[in-house]
Protein backbone atom coordinates (compact mmCIF):
# COMPACT_ATOMS: atom_id res chain seq x y z
CA UNK A 1 0.00 0.00 0.00
CA UNK A 2 1.17 3.42 0.38
CA UNK A 3 3.22 4.72 2.91
CA UNK A 4 0.99 7.67 3.40
CA UNK A 5 -1.46 6.94 6.13
CA UNK A 6 -3.84 9.90 5.15
CA UNK A 7 -3.83 8.74 1.64
CA UNK A 8 -4.32 5.05 2.62
CA UNK A 9 -7.67 6.18 4.62
CA UNK A 10 -10.20 7.96 2.21
CA UNK A 11 -11.96 5.72 0.04
CA UNK A 12 -11.50 7.29 -3.20
CA UNK A 13 -8.28 5.81 -5.28
CA UNK A 14 -5.44 7.78 -5.91
CA UNK A 15 -2.16 7.85 -8.08
CA UNK A 16 0.52 9.99 -9.28
CA UNK A 17 2.40 9.55 -11.94
CA UNK A 18 5.80 10.91 -13.35
CA UNK A 19 6.74 12.71 -16.50
CA UNK A 20 6.69 9.44 -18.39
CA UNK A 21 3.51 8.12 -17.16
CA UNK A 22 5.14 5.74 -14.67
CA UNK A 23 2.59 5.31 -11.38
CA UNK A 24 4.76 6.53 -8.61
CA UNK A 25 1.83 6.34 -5.70
CA UNK A 26 -1.03 3.73 -5.71
CA UNK A 27 -3.52 4.08 -2.42
CA UNK A 28 -5.17 1.13 -0.58
CA UNK A 29 -8.20 2.45 -2.49
CA UNK A 30 -6.81 2.32 -6.26
CA UNK A 31 -5.88 -1.30 -4.70
CA UNK A 32 -8.95 -2.34 -4.13
CA UNK A 33 -11.09 -1.02 -7.17
CA UNK A 34 -8.76 -2.13 -9.95
CA UNK A 35 -7.86 -5.49 -7.85
CA UNK A 36 -4.07 -4.67 -9.02
CA UNK A 37 -1.80 -4.57 -5.88
CA UNK A 38 0.90 -1.52 -4.89
CA UNK A 39 3.92 -3.32 -5.58
CA UNK A 40 2.54 -4.80 -8.90
CA UNK A 41 1.44 -0.78 -10.27
CA UNK A 42 4.46 1.07 -9.31
CA UNK A 43 6.53 1.69 -11.85
CA UNK A 44 3.70 0.74 -14.40
CA UNK A 45 2.45 2.55 -16.93
CA UNK A 46 -0.71 4.05 -15.72
CA UNK A 47 -2.62 2.91 -19.31
CA UNK A 48 -1.15 -0.33 -18.93
CA UNK A 49 -3.20 -0.92 -15.12
CA UNK A 50 -6.00 0.68 -15.89
CA UNK A 51 -6.96 0.15 -19.16
CA UNK A 52 -9.54 2.88 -19.02
CA UNK A 53 -11.99 3.63 -22.24
CA UNK A 54 -10.32 7.01 -22.63
CA UNK A 55 -6.94 6.22 -22.15
CA UNK A 56 -6.15 6.23 -25.38
CA UNK A 57 -7.75 9.27 -27.00
CA UNK A 58 -9.39 11.40 -24.57
CA UNK A 59 -6.77 10.40 -21.55
CA UNK A 60 -7.87 13.50 -18.80
CA UNK A 61 -4.44 13.14 -17.28
CA UNK A 62 -2.75 13.83 -20.41
CA UNK A 63 -5.46 16.76 -21.21
CA UNK A 64 -4.53 18.64 -18.09
CA UNK A 65 -0.60 17.91 -18.39
CA UNK A 66 -0.95 19.99 -21.80
CA UNK A 67 -2.99 22.22 -20.71
CA UNK A 68 -2.20 22.66 -17.44
CA UNK A 69 -5.69 22.81 -15.98
CA UNK A 70 -7.16 20.04 -13.48
CA UNK A 71 -10.06 18.29 -14.86
CA UNK A 72 -13.19 17.10 -12.37
CA UNK A 73 -15.94 14.38 -12.92
CA UNK A 74 -14.70 13.01 -15.94
CA UNK A 75 -16.45 9.45 -16.17
CA UNK A 76 -14.77 6.44 -17.89
CA UNK A 77 -14.44 2.65 -17.29
CA UNK A 78 -11.36 0.89 -16.09
CA UNK A 79 -10.86 -2.74 -16.80
CA UNK A 80 -10.18 -4.62 -13.51
CA UNK A 81 -7.66 -7.27 -12.56
CA UNK A 82 -10.43 -9.55 -12.98
CA UNK A 83 -11.56 -8.27 -16.36
CA UNK A 84 -14.74 -6.60 -15.04
CA UNK A 85 -15.42 -3.10 -16.63
CA UNK A 86 -15.48 -1.05 -13.56
CA UNK A 87 -17.35 2.58 -14.40
CA UNK A 88 -15.50 5.68 -12.61
CA UNK A 89 -15.18 9.09 -11.83
CA UNK A 90 -12.10 10.88 -12.46
CA UNK A 91 -10.64 14.22 -11.31
CA UNK A 92 -6.95 15.07 -12.00
CA UNK A 93 -4.15 17.85 -11.31
CA UNK A 94 -0.38 18.41 -11.51
CA UNK A 95 2.55 18.16 -9.39
CA UNK A 96 4.94 21.00 -8.83
CA UNK A 97 7.87 21.30 -6.79
CA UNK A 98 8.51 24.34 -5.27
CA UNK A 99 10.36 26.28 -7.59
CA UNK A 100 7.20 25.87 -10.19
CA UNK A 101 8.02 22.98 -11.80
CA UNK A 102 5.95 20.12 -13.15
CA UNK A 103 7.24 16.62 -11.91
CA UNK A 104 4.03 14.88 -12.47
CA UNK A 105 0.32 14.13 -11.90
CA UNK A 106 -2.15 13.10 -9.45
CA UNK A 107 -5.58 11.72 -10.66
CA UNK A 108 -8.26 10.47 -7.87
CA UNK A 109 -11.15 7.79 -9.07
CA UNK A 110 -14.83 7.08 -7.57
CA UNK A 111 -15.93 3.66 -7.96
CA UNK A 112 -19.58 4.28 -9.19
CA UNK A 113 -20.33 0.89 -9.65
CA UNK A 114 -22.89 1.21 -6.95
CA UNK A 115 -24.52 4.30 -8.85
CA UNK A 116 -24.69 2.69 -11.31
CA UNK A 117 -26.29 -0.18 -10.28
CA UNK A 118 -29.22 1.74 -8.83
CA UNK A 119 -29.71 3.57 -12.21
CA UNK A 120 -30.34 0.08 -13.84
CA UNK A 121 -32.86 -0.53 -11.14
CA UNK A 122 -34.85 2.54 -11.78
CA UNK A 123 -34.30 2.44 -15.77
CA UNK A 124 -35.66 -1.06 -14.96
CA UNK A 125 -38.86 0.21 -13.80
CA UNK A 126 -39.79 1.83 -16.93
CA UNK A 127 -38.47 -1.06 -19.54
CA UNK A 128 -41.15 -3.13 -20.76
CA UNK A 129 -39.84 -5.97 -22.97
CA UNK A 130 -38.05 -4.05 -25.64
CA UNK A 131 -40.05 -0.79 -24.95
CA UNK A 132 -38.09 2.00 -23.01
CA UNK A 133 -40.76 5.04 -21.68
CA UNK A 134 -41.11 6.57 -18.36
CA UNK A 135 -43.61 9.23 -19.49
CA UNK A 136 -47.81 8.81 -19.00
CA UNK A 137 -48.41 8.36 -22.37
CA UNK A 138 -45.95 5.22 -22.16
CA UNK A 139 -46.66 4.32 -18.51
CA UNK A 140 -50.70 3.74 -19.51
CA UNK A 141 -49.70 1.57 -22.14
CA UNK A 142 -47.45 -0.97 -20.18
CA UNK A 143 -50.11 -1.16 -17.86
CA UNK A 144 -52.95 -2.43 -20.07
CA UNK A 145 -50.78 -4.52 -22.80
CA UNK A 146 -50.63 -7.31 -20.44
CA UNK A 147 -54.55 -7.64 -20.04
CA UNK A 148 -54.41 -7.33 -23.94
CA UNK A 149 -52.17 -10.07 -24.40
CA UNK A 150 -54.54 -12.30 -22.41
CA UNK A 151 -57.20 -11.97 -25.03
CA UNK A 152 -57.07 -12.87 -28.32
CA UNK A 153 -58.43 -10.15 -29.79
CA UNK A 154 -57.55 -8.15 -33.21
CA UNK A 155 -55.18 -5.51 -32.14
CA UNK A 156 -54.96 -2.12 -34.33
CA UNK A 157 -51.78 -0.10 -33.23
CA UNK A 158 -51.40 3.55 -35.08
CA UNK A 159 -49.00 5.66 -35.29
CA UNK A 160 -46.27 7.40 -36.63
CA UNK A 161 -43.67 5.40 -38.70
CA UNK A 162 -40.69 4.71 -36.36
CA UNK A 163 -42.80 4.75 -32.96
CA UNK A 164 -42.40 1.16 -32.89
CA UNK A 165 -45.58 -0.37 -33.54
CA UNK A 166 -43.71 -4.09 -34.37
CA UNK A 167 -41.94 -3.74 -30.39
CA UNK A 168 -45.45 -3.74 -29.21
CA UNK A 169 -46.95 -6.20 -31.32
CA UNK A 170 -44.05 -8.46 -30.26
CA UNK A 171 -44.51 -7.80 -26.83
CA UNK A 172 -48.22 -8.55 -27.33
CA UNK A 173 -47.67 -11.57 -28.43
CA UNK A 174 -44.86 -12.83 -26.14
CA UNK A 175 -46.96 -11.86 -23.26
CA UNK A 176 -49.70 -14.19 -24.04
CA UNK A 177 -50.37 -17.89 -24.45
CA UNK A 178 -49.49 -17.92 -28.08
CA UNK A 179 -45.65 -17.05 -26.82
CA UNK A 180 -44.62 -20.89 -27.98
CA UNK A 181 -45.92 -20.57 -31.20
CA UNK A 182 -44.46 -18.08 -34.39
CA UNK A 183 -44.70 -14.00 -34.41
CA UNK A 184 -44.81 -13.43 -38.32
CA UNK A 185 -44.47 -10.58 -39.26
CA UNK A 186 -46.01 -8.79 -43.12
CA UNK A 187 -45.28 -5.27 -44.09
CA UNK A 188 -48.80 -4.91 -46.15
CA UNK A 189 -46.60 -1.84 -47.90
CA UNK A 190 -43.57 -3.39 -49.16
CA UNK A 191 -45.62 -5.82 -51.64
CA UNK A 192 -47.15 -5.72 -54.95
CA UNK A 193 -51.15 -6.87 -54.17
CA UNK A 194 -51.03 -9.95 -56.22
CA UNK A 195 -47.62 -10.95 -54.33
CA UNK A 196 -48.91 -10.29 -51.03
CA UNK A 197 -52.37 -12.07 -51.70
CA UNK A 198 -49.93 -15.20 -52.46
CA UNK A 199 -47.99 -14.14 -49.73
CA UNK A 200 -50.65 -14.24 -47.08
CA UNK A 201 -52.76 -17.30 -48.18
CA UNK A 202 -50.07 -19.40 -50.38
CA UNK A 203 -51.34 -21.15 -52.85
CA UNK A 204 -51.03 -24.80 -54.67
CA UNK A 205 -48.83 -26.79 -57.08
CA UNK A 206 -50.26 -26.33 -60.52
CA UNK A 207 -52.16 -23.40 -59.42
CA UNK A 208 -50.28 -21.05 -62.02
CA UNK A 209 -47.01 -21.85 -64.05
CA UNK A 210 -44.33 -21.49 -62.10
CA UNK A 211 -46.03 -23.24 -58.89
CA UNK A 212 -44.23 -26.43 -59.02
CA UNK A 213 -45.17 -27.05 -55.33
CA UNK A 214 -47.04 -25.83 -52.52
CA UNK A 215 -46.52 -22.68 -50.83
CA UNK A 216 -47.69 -22.09 -47.21
CA UNK A 217 -49.13 -18.78 -46.50
CA UNK A 218 -48.44 -16.16 -43.97
CA UNK A 219 -51.78 -17.36 -41.74
CA UNK A 220 -50.89 -21.05 -42.45
CA UNK A 221 -47.43 -20.67 -40.52
CA UNK A 222 -48.83 -18.55 -37.72
CA UNK A 223 -51.09 -21.33 -37.30
CA UNK A 224 -51.54 -20.89 -33.05
CA UNK A 225 -49.23 -17.80 -33.00
CA UNK A 226 -49.89 -14.42 -34.12
CA UNK A 227 -49.55 -12.40 -36.99
CA UNK A 228 -49.06 -9.30 -37.12
CA UNK A 229 -49.92 -7.07 -40.95
CA UNK A 230 -47.98 -3.81 -40.66
CA UNK A 231 -49.38 -1.29 -42.93
CA UNK A 232 -52.31 -2.58 -43.52
CA UNK A 233 -54.00 0.75 -44.47
CA UNK A 234 -52.28 0.34 -48.08
CA UNK A 235 -53.92 -3.21 -48.48
CA UNK A 236 -56.16 -3.01 -51.89
CA UNK A 237 -60.07 -2.96 -51.92
CA UNK A 238 -60.44 -6.50 -53.30
CA UNK A 239 -57.75 -8.04 -50.87
CA UNK A 240 -59.43 -6.15 -47.92
CA UNK A 241 -62.44 -8.59 -48.90
CA UNK A 242 -60.16 -11.49 -48.44
CA UNK A 243 -58.66 -10.46 -45.11
CA UNK A 244 -62.46 -9.85 -43.74
CA UNK A 245 -63.44 -13.29 -44.89
CA UNK A 246 -60.49 -14.79 -43.18
CA UNK A 247 -61.01 -12.80 -39.89
CA UNK A 248 -64.73 -13.30 -39.93
CA UNK A 249 -64.66 -17.50 -41.20
CA UNK A 250 -60.98 -18.31 -39.49
CA UNK A 251 -60.08 -20.03 -42.91
CA UNK A 252 -58.16 -19.01 -45.67
CA UNK A 253 -58.46 -20.81 -48.87
CA UNK A 254 -54.82 -21.17 -50.97
CA UNK A 255 -54.75 -20.15 -54.68
CA UNK A 256 -55.47 -23.32 -56.51
CA UNK A 257 -57.13 -25.28 -52.86
CA UNK A 258 -60.32 -27.44 -53.38
CA UNK A 259 -60.64 -27.27 -49.59
CA UNK A 260 -60.30 -23.98 -47.04
CA UNK A 261 -57.88 -24.92 -44.24
CA UNK A 262 -59.03 -23.54 -40.82
CA UNK A 263 -56.38 -21.71 -38.69
CA UNK A 264 -56.00 -20.67 -35.51
CA UNK A 265 -54.41 -17.27 -35.69
CA UNK A 266 -54.03 -13.98 -33.43
CA UNK A 267 -54.04 -10.98 -35.43
CA UNK A 268 -52.43 -7.46 -34.30
CA UNK A 269 -52.42 -4.64 -37.26
CA UNK A 270 -50.97 -1.21 -37.20
CA UNK A 271 -50.74 1.59 -39.67
CA UNK A 272 -49.29 4.70 -39.78
CA UNK A 273 -52.54 6.39 -41.22
CA UNK A 274 -55.90 7.39 -39.54
CA UNK A 275 -57.68 4.85 -40.71
CA UNK A 276 -60.88 6.47 -39.29
CA UNK A 277 -60.06 9.15 -41.77
CA UNK A 278 -59.29 6.59 -44.85
CA UNK A 279 -62.98 4.82 -44.11
CA UNK A 280 -64.65 8.15 -44.10
CA UNK A 281 -62.87 8.52 -47.74
CA UNK A 282 -64.28 5.51 -49.17
CA UNK A 283 -60.18 3.99 -49.03
CA UNK A 284 -60.73 1.44 -46.27
CA UNK A 285 -63.99 -1.10 -45.92
CA UNK A 286 -65.70 -0.07 -42.81
CA UNK A 287 -66.38 -3.27 -42.11
CA UNK A 288 -63.17 -4.04 -42.19
CA UNK A 289 -62.21 -1.41 -39.78
CA UNK A 290 -64.05 -2.52 -36.92
CA UNK A 291 -63.01 -5.85 -37.20
CA UNK A 292 -59.40 -5.15 -36.45
CA UNK A 293 -60.97 -2.58 -34.45
CA UNK A 294 -61.55 -4.59 -31.10
CA UNK A 295 -58.74 -3.23 -28.93
CA UNK A 296 -57.32 0.34 -30.19
CA UNK A 297 -53.75 1.54 -29.52
CA UNK A 298 -52.14 4.51 -29.74
CA UNK A 299 -48.48 5.44 -30.14
CA UNK A 300 -47.10 8.78 -29.16
CA UNK A 301 -44.56 10.54 -31.52
CA UNK A 302 -41.06 10.62 -29.70
CA UNK A 303 -42.17 14.92 -29.17
CA UNK A 304 -44.66 14.13 -27.20
CA UNK A 305 -42.64 11.65 -25.00
CA UNK A 306 -39.82 13.89 -24.87
CA UNK A 307 -38.76 12.41 -20.80
CA UNK A 308 -38.09 9.28 -22.55
CA UNK A 309 -35.39 10.34 -24.67
CA UNK A 310 -32.57 9.99 -21.90
CA UNK A 311 -33.75 6.57 -21.32
CA UNK A 312 -34.04 5.95 -25.34
CA UNK A 313 -30.30 7.23 -25.20
CA UNK A 314 -28.70 4.90 -22.46
CA UNK A 315 -30.48 2.04 -24.22
CA UNK A 316 -29.05 2.91 -27.65
CA UNK A 317 -25.62 3.72 -26.50
CA UNK A 318 -25.26 0.39 -25.18
CA UNK A 319 -26.82 -1.49 -28.27
CA UNK A 320 -23.91 0.18 -30.48
CA UNK A 321 -21.28 -0.52 -27.89
CA UNK A 322 -22.62 -3.96 -27.98
CA UNK A 323 -22.49 -4.49 -31.65
CA UNK A 324 -19.16 -1.84 -32.23
CA UNK A 325 -17.13 -3.08 -30.00
CA UNK A 326 -16.85 0.42 -28.82
CA UNK A 327 -17.13 1.50 -24.81
CA UNK A 328 -18.41 5.07 -25.81
CA UNK A 329 -19.87 6.43 -21.93
CA UNK A 330 -22.64 8.36 -23.52
CA UNK A 331 -23.65 12.18 -24.82
CA UNK A 332 -22.58 15.75 -23.66
CA UNK A 333 -24.51 17.92 -21.91
CA UNK A 334 -24.94 20.12 -24.83
CA UNK A 335 -25.66 16.71 -26.95
CA UNK A 336 -28.74 16.19 -25.38
CA UNK A 337 -29.83 19.41 -24.70
CA UNK A 338 -29.58 19.48 -28.56
CA UNK A 339 -31.19 15.89 -29.11
CA UNK A 340 -34.11 17.75 -26.55
CA UNK A 341 -34.90 19.92 -28.54
CA UNK A 342 -35.31 18.16 -32.03
CA UNK A 343 -39.27 17.49 -33.16
CA UNK A 344 -38.36 13.64 -34.67
CA UNK A 345 -40.47 13.45 -37.67
CA UNK A 346 -38.76 9.94 -37.98
CA UNK A 347 -39.28 9.40 -34.43
CA UNK A 348 -37.32 7.14 -32.05
CA UNK A 349 -35.96 5.55 -35.22
CA UNK A 350 -34.54 8.50 -36.13
CA UNK A 351 -32.84 8.90 -32.68
CA UNK A 352 -31.56 6.02 -33.41
CA UNK A 353 -29.79 6.60 -36.74
CA UNK A 354 -28.36 10.32 -35.23
CA UNK A 355 -26.37 8.24 -32.69
CA UNK A 356 -25.41 5.11 -35.26
CA UNK A 357 -24.07 8.35 -37.43
CA UNK A 358 -21.93 9.53 -33.99
CA UNK A 359 -20.86 6.40 -33.18
CA UNK A 360 -19.04 6.22 -37.19
CA UNK A 361 -17.25 9.52 -35.90
CA UNK A 362 -16.88 9.32 -31.84
CA UNK A 363 -13.79 6.98 -31.20
CA UNK A 364 -14.49 6.88 -27.34
CA UNK A 365 -15.90 9.16 -24.21
CA UNK A 366 -18.48 11.22 -24.73
CA UNK A 367 -20.25 11.56 -27.97
CA UNK A 368 -19.71 16.18 -28.40
CA UNK A 369 -21.72 18.12 -30.82
CA UNK A 370 -19.50 17.51 -33.68
CA UNK A 371 -20.48 14.07 -34.16
CA UNK A 372 -23.85 14.34 -34.78
CA UNK A 373 -25.40 14.38 -38.51
CA UNK A 374 -24.87 18.14 -39.75
CA UNK A 375 -28.38 19.25 -40.00
CA UNK A 376 -28.31 19.03 -36.06
CA UNK A 377 -25.12 20.90 -35.36
CA UNK A 378 -25.67 24.62 -36.65
CA UNK A 379 -27.97 25.69 -33.75
CA UNK A 380 -26.12 23.90 -30.97
CA UNK A 381 -23.16 25.12 -32.28
CA UNK A 382 -23.62 28.44 -32.93
CA UNK A 383 -21.63 29.11 -29.56
CA UNK A 384 -24.64 30.98 -28.15
CA UNK A 385 -23.96 30.22 -24.57
CA UNK A 386 -27.19 31.71 -23.80
CA UNK A 387 -29.24 30.00 -26.19
CA UNK A 388 -27.46 26.44 -24.61
CA UNK A 389 -28.30 27.92 -21.03
CA UNK A 390 -31.72 28.57 -21.78
CA UNK A 391 -32.30 25.57 -23.47
CA UNK A 392 -30.43 23.62 -20.72
CA UNK A 393 -33.10 25.12 -18.14
CA UNK A 394 -35.61 24.26 -20.07
CA UNK A 395 -35.27 21.01 -20.16
CA UNK A 396 -34.77 20.58 -16.89
CA UNK A 397 -38.15 22.34 -16.11
CA UNK A 398 -40.03 19.69 -18.21
CA UNK A 399 -38.31 16.83 -16.37
CA UNK A 400 -39.28 17.93 -13.04
CA UNK A 401 -42.07 18.68 -13.94
CA UNK A 402 -43.31 15.17 -15.92
CA UNK A 403 -41.63 13.68 -12.89
CA UNK A 404 -44.38 15.16 -10.36
CA UNK A 405 -47.02 14.57 -12.33
CA UNK A 406 -45.94 11.34 -12.47
CA UNK A 407 -46.49 10.89 -8.68
CA UNK A 408 -49.27 13.38 -8.02
CA UNK A 409 -47.21 16.41 -6.98
CA UNK A 410 -45.12 13.64 -4.39
CA UNK A 411 -41.74 15.92 -4.30
CA UNK A 412 -40.33 12.75 -2.34
CA UNK A 413 -41.05 10.60 -4.71
CA UNK A 414 -40.38 13.18 -7.42
CA UNK A 415 -36.61 13.44 -6.29
CA UNK A 416 -35.98 9.55 -5.74
CA UNK A 417 -36.65 9.21 -8.98
CA UNK A 418 -34.75 11.98 -10.46
CA UNK A 419 -31.85 10.88 -8.51
CA UNK A 420 -31.53 14.07 -6.38
CA UNK A 421 -32.14 15.22 -3.32
CA UNK A 422 -35.25 16.54 -1.98
CA UNK A 423 -33.82 19.78 -0.76
CA UNK A 424 -32.21 20.07 -4.31
CA UNK A 425 -35.59 19.95 -5.70
CA UNK A 426 -37.30 22.28 -3.46
CA UNK A 427 -34.35 24.50 -4.80
CA UNK A 428 -35.15 24.49 -8.18
CA UNK A 429 -38.76 24.45 -7.74
CA UNK A 430 -38.43 27.65 -6.00
CA UNK A 431 -35.89 28.83 -8.41
CA UNK A 432 -38.42 28.22 -11.34
CA UNK A 433 -41.16 30.11 -9.67
CA UNK A 434 -38.62 33.09 -9.07
CA UNK A 435 -37.90 32.99 -13.01
CA UNK A 436 -34.17 32.65 -12.86
CA UNK A 437 -31.76 29.97 -13.34
CA UNK A 438 -29.78 29.65 -10.78
CA UNK A 439 -30.75 26.76 -8.41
Amino acid sequence: MSSDPILNSINEGVFTVDPQWRITTFNAAAERITGVRRQEAIGRCCSDVFRASICEHACALKRTFTTGKPMVNVTARITNAAGEQIPVRISTALLKDANGTVTGGVETFQDLSHIEQLRKELDSRYTFEDIVGRSPAMRELFEILPQIAESDSTVLIEGASGTGKELFARAIHSLSRRKKKRFVAVNCAALPDALLESELFGYKAGAFTDARRDKPGRFVLADGGTLFLDEIGDISPALQVRLLRVLQERVVEPLGAVEPVKVDVRVVTASNKDLAQLVRQGKFREDLFYRIHVIHLKLPALRERREDIPLLLDRIVAKFNRLQGKDIIGVSEEVMVRLMEHDYPGNVRELENIIEHAFVLCRGGWIELHHLPPELRPAAARGDDAGGSMSLRAMERHLIQAALKRHNGNRTRAARELGIDVSTLYRKLKAQENGTARA
